[in-house]
This record gives C-alpha cells, structure tokens and sequence, in this order.
C-alpha cells in the first residue's frame, strides 16, 4: 500500500470531476462530502504509515485541507476560463504539492520524513523539479 502522494492528489481532485461526469450531475454538497472524505483516507493512510503523534495529525489534516482546496479553486478558476492547456493544470498542480511537501517537512521528524520519502515524496520531488527545470530551459529559450 506505498502509494504515491501524487496519485493521491491526482485521485482526490479528479474525484471531483470525474465522479460527476460517470455518475450524472451531484449536488455541491455531495461533491464537498467526497473531497473531505478522500483528504480523511490520506491523513489517515499517513497517519498509520508514519505514525503520527495527535499534533501532527492535526497539522496533516489542516495542511492537507487547506492546499488541496485551494487547488481546486485555482482547477475550477482556470476551467472557468476555459484554459486547455495541460501544462498550466501542472504547473498549479506542482505548486501545491510542493507547498504540501515543504509543510510537511517542517512537522515531521527525521525518521518520519525518511519514511514519507521512501513511500514516493522524493520521486514525486524529483519529477517536480525534473518539469520546472524543463519549463525553466523553455523560457530561456
């Protein structure tokens, strides 16, 4: 059960979309039910792996709901704006992960930390920086 962070983040912001396009139209509050249930199912994915003490429990559940809702508002905005281009939906979706990766860094401890990269955080970083840095040489070009 070493899922990635990523996926995890993939599934809880597709969740939203794509449960109302195979299932028919769901009421908001269906949808905001599903969201919140699918970040409960991470924290405590992570709180069983890591074994996290009740404060970093705390910090995960209120990180987790904080970054992956304002990555659905930053999602529903640029859908709202009728934007296609996948790289853009990356790039936003990059910032917040890392956002999450850098948070928890600063509330887990060592042996923690070591355990949550081992589970997919550092290959996750890696294709991270790997896209930015792609994205960077673009630029210059």
């Amino acid at each position: 059960m070493k899922k990635a962070l990523l996926i995890s983040a993939i599934c809880l912001l597709a969740c939203s979309f794509l449960m109302k396009a195979q299932e028919g139209p769901k009421s908001p509050e269906q949808m905001e039910k599903e969201f919140y249930e699918a970040i409960e199912k991470e924290v405590e994915r992570l709180t069983d792996q890591l074994n996290l003490d009740d404060w970093q429990v705390f910090y995960v559940d209120s990180i987790l709901t904080h970054d992956y809702k304002a990555m659905q508002d930053e999602f529903t905005r640029m859908s709202a704006a009728k934007m296609s281009n996948a790289d853009l939906f990356y790039d936003v979706q990059d910032k917040w992960m890392e956002q999450i990766y850098q948070s928890f860094r600063k509330i887990f401890n060592d042996e923690q930390w070591a355990k949550y990269e081992k589970y997919g955080a550092a290959r996750n970083k890696k294709a991270r920086d790997k896209r930015a840095e792609k994205k960077n040489k673009k630029a210059r070009k």
